[in-house]
């Protein structure tokens, strides 16, 4: 499974905060001048200060790595962690261990100003741990679409590249909102977003996944479920009977698992042949790139539309 699931209320301490703090990081970062000291409430509720826009970062997630090169700061990159491919010249970068298992001698050898972290995944332990050596340390988090331009925003206060930042932040959300306006009013389509087959996998309508999907004019089949990353049984699946399936799996080729489904004919996805997948990095990675998948995720939606209207109309012909 991804390293990089993208999740709504997925920072459970700061899940209300960050929410009803929103508009003040944007206020407090928009006044941010390049060389003067920078002060920035992140979303664990900790105030970050530093004494001008930070030269030396560590990303520790990709999708932090690629929001900072979104965000014009790419050149301030000194070290990531295992996985940040993209772009490509983050490959280039030391490593500092993967999300869950820093290397602290690796990273005190780089002696950064600053390091980013990301609260849902490097944890609580992790980033207790950074700031009692002496870190100073921005945690991020992404609950919703609007979260993704919100962070590049603060990335770009935070190196000193807020013209830049700004500029990408505000094309994202003109993208974003098109999407969203030409499928508002489609017909809505059930929709099994499948994270893994063994155990079978899903999200549920907490997941920014969720997102993408109903801006696509689609309706979670399993929006409703407890917790936000369900295992779900075949039966299930049978009884709600998703009318598309799309899977993402671990790479940019198709599962050979997603053609499991064809057991089970009956299956409104299998019959009209719905099942999709959607290379992980374009749809669970909380960046600018998640546009990306959801275009694809339209595309396959007004598919299932088109056939389903041709169906109808058959049945209708006299």
């Amino acid at each position: 499974m991804s390293d990089n699931l993208v999740r709504r209320n997925s920072f459970s301490p700061a899940a209300g905060l960050l929410s009803a703090i929103g508009f003040l990081l944007v206020l407090c970062a928009s006044s941010a001048i390049a060389g003067q000291p920078v002060r920035i409430l992140d979303a664990s509720g900790h105030w970050l200060e530093l004494p001008g826009p930070a030269q030396r970062i560590v990303a520790l997630a990709p999708h932090i790595v690629e929001n900072l090169y979104s965000a014009g700061a790419g050149d301030r990159l000194i070290g990531v962690i295992s996985h940040s491919d993209f772009p490509a010249a983050a490959r280039q970068l030391p490593q500092v261990g993967k999300y869950n298992s820093i290397s602290y001698e690796t990273l005190i050898a780089l002696k950064p100003d600053l390091v980013i972290a990301w609260g849902s995944g490097n944890g609580d332990a992790t980033i207790t741990k950074l700031r009692d050596f002496g870190f100073r340390v921005f945690v991020t988090e992404s609950r919703t679409l609007e979260d993704i331009p919100r962070n590049v925003r603060l990335f770009g206060t935070l190196a000193g590249t807020q013209g830049h930042a700004n500029r990408a932040a505000d094309r994202w959300l003109s993208r974003l909102r098109a999407l969203r306006q030409a499928h508002e009013t489609l017909p809505a389509v059930s929709v099994l977003y499948q994270v893994w087959h063994d155990p079978l996998q899903t999200l549920n309508g907490d997941h920014l996944i969720s997102d993408v999907i109903e801006a696509c004019g689609g309706r979670n089949a399993f929006a409703d479920a407890a917790v936000l990353a369900p295992k779900i049984s075949i039966e299930a699946v049978l009884a709600r009977n998703p009318e598309v399936i799309i899977a993402s799996g671990m790479a940019e080729a198709r599962p050979q698992w997603l053609n499991n489904w064809n057991a089970y004919p009956g299956l409104s996805a299998v019959k009209n042949d719905n099942l999709y997948h959607i290379h992980p990095d374009v749809i669970q990675r909380h960046t600018f790139r998640i546009l990306d998948g959801m275009e694809q995720v339209c595309r396959n939606l007004n598919a299932t539309r088109a056939k389903s209207a041709t169906q109808n109309r058959s049945h209708t012909a006299p």
